[in-house]
């Protein structure tokens, strides 16, 4: 059965689009069927991975109206093993649309669930916000990883999602739980980031990543040309981050198979 991870963060600017684009690929190399969600009206993980971000084309939107089957909307990447559902601008106008309809808040888990049996992990990229969108993506998760920067207010808003996040699990998925905090942005040359680091460790402690997310130009270049980092330059500290980070968390959920 698949596990289904939703990347939230609703301040914008911590990694989270890169996270999901370079973590399902790294994911993918490892011969494992994945699919990832771009359910962010910004589109940036679709066009991150070579689509085009207003194709008049069935995408999540049409999930989310039920004009498309998530068969119909689901694309082969670059990539051996790796899929995407695209998005659309017209994500926008989805709070409005489902005001009226009943259980608004699960048409994505009941889209999902039929997919676990094909893909072995399903990796949704959140919009910078705690709207109907997220609400979805949460309720139909098993965990949520959270991207966090190494910079100033690193942990301004944490609360608030936290929040969010128990009140997901009180209402509508109570197995949801945290995947890991992902720390991103680190740059080894100041102090900052290292106070950082710490100051996130002690608040999260176990939860969060061993592994962390170097501040590389490469990163930040590689969806300009509509490849993850492992294509672009699979060799620069960026893709071997994610590399890094995709078998730590195979190990950890691996072991709590295991358990």
């Amino acid at each position: 059965m698949g596990r289904i991870v939703s990347i939230a963060n609703q301040k914008g600017g911590v990694g989270k689009t890169t996270t999901a684009i370079n973590l399902s690929a790294s994911l993918a190399l490892g011969g494992r069927e994945i699919l990832v969600v771009d359910s962010d009206p910004q589109c940036n993980t679709t066009s991150g991975f070579g689509f085009e971000k207003n194709s008049s084309g069935k995408n999540i939107y049409s999930i989310f109206t039920g004009d498309a089957t998530p068969e119909e909307v689901i694309f082969k990447t670059d990539i051996e093993n790796l899929y995407i559902i695209p998005s659309s601008v017209d994500l926008l106008a989805v709070e409005l649309e489902l005001v009226n309809i009943k259980d608004r808040e699960r048409v994505l888990a009941r889209a999902l669930s039929p997919l676990r049996e094909r893909f072995e992990y399903i990796i949704i990229d959140c919009p910078p916000s705690l709207g109907l969108l997220t609400l979805n993506a949460l309720v139909a998760s098993d965990s949520v990883l959270i991207p966090v920067q190494c910079e100033y207010y690193a942990l301004e808003g944490l609360g608030l999602l936290m929040n969010t996040i128990n009140l997901v699990k009180r209402s509508f998925n109570p197995s949801l739980k945290i995947e890991g905090i992902l720390l991103t942005m680190y740059d080894t040359r100041t102090v900052l980031s290292r106070q950082v680091a710490e100051e996130v460790k002690s608040f999260f402690r176990e939860e969060v990543y061993e592994t962390v997310i170097p501040r590389n130009v490469t990163l930040s270049e590689a969806p300009s040309h509509g490849k993850p980092v492992i294509l672009y330059d699979a060799r620069s500290r960026g893709a071997q981050s994610y590399l890094q980070l995709a078998k730590e968390i195979l190990n950890e959920n691996s072991a709590g198979q295991g358990a």
